[in-house]
């Protein structure tokens, strides 16, 4: 048998409780409960737009001719196949 103690509280509320605290919000007597706007780290937002300006520019100039006619002739066939 699975030790289960680790899930107690965790399931849904009382139907009742959950009522009670909607109208408790309702009339104001205890103040809404909005969740917390996500918070942007402005460095990893940065180095991510960065990244993606340059990303494929630098990836068709370090591949050689062939793999990039390679490439190019598989998304055509790709492109063009009868599904």
């Amino acid at each position: 048998m699975p030790n289960r103690s680790s899930n107690r509280g965790k399931g849904r509320p009382d139907p009742n409780e959950l009522a009670f605290s909607i109208v408790q919000q309702a009339t104001g007597q205890i103040p809404k409960v909005n969740p917390p706007e996500p918070q942007k780290n402005s460095a990893a937002v940065t180095l991510g737009r960065l990244g993606g300006l340059k990303g494929g520019k630098a990836r068709a100039e370090a591949l050689t001719p062939a793999k990039r006619s390679e490439i190019a002739r598989k998304a055509a066939k790709k492109r063009w196949s009868n599904k």
